[in-house]
């Protein structure tokens, strides 16, 4: 038990010590919760995500594998440009996934509109056969209609403010590595 203590002490002091491991760190924890809770609602309260829902998942599939290895690279004390340029990297793909989800939340708020293949229209199907049976029977979001709000916030938004928040933490872990240099 003591042994246990003393590693998580050592541990907690290891992060104090390097801040831009643990700002790397956080950003992978907050990047793969919100992973997660995307997979909850779509496969536990069977809401299926919109296109536009999934092309705002990709840039946390650059970010979770990024910033555990940015972590660990932090810890084993990689040079500092290594450190400065994968911060900068999740930077941008944290902006990328802000964009991503401010525009899919003004499609739903219909301040303009979100693309043909998930809000409306489509081909002309008229054709029979087992082809046309299959189309029926899939079911694609539509990106116009939020799925779940939370305090009047839908899932995108808070795709946003999350995003917002791994940039924001990947600049204090950048300025905290250059302060340190």
């Amino acid at each position: 038990m003591a042994d246990g203590m003393a590693m998580r002490a050592t541990w907690i002091d290891r992060l104090r010590a390097e801040p831009a491991a643990a700002a790397a760190l956080a950003i992978f924890l907050i990047s793969l919760a919100t992973l997660a809770g995307a997979w909850y609602f779509e496969f536990v309260l069977k809401l299926p995500p919109c296109p536009l829902c999934l092309e705002q998942r990709l840039p946390y599939h650059v970010i979770i594998p990024l910033s555990l290895l940015l972590a660990i690279a932090a810890f084993v004390g990689a040079p500092e440009k290594l450190i400065a340029v994968g911060f900068v990297a999740i930077i941008v793909a944290a902006f990328g996934g802000a964009v991503l989800g401010a525009y899919h939340a003004g499609v739903e708020w219909h301040f303009w509109a979100g693309p043909t293949s998930c809000s409306g229209g489509g081909g002309d199907f008229s054709a029979k056969g087992p082809l046309l049976e299959q189309l029926q029977s899939i079911h694609v979001s539509n990106c116009t209609e939020a799925a779940w709000r939370f305090l009047g916030i839908s899932l995108a938004g808070y795709n946003v403010l999350i995003s917002l928040s791994a940039a924001g933490i990947a600049a204090v872990g950048l300025i905290a590595r250059e302060q340190g240099a």
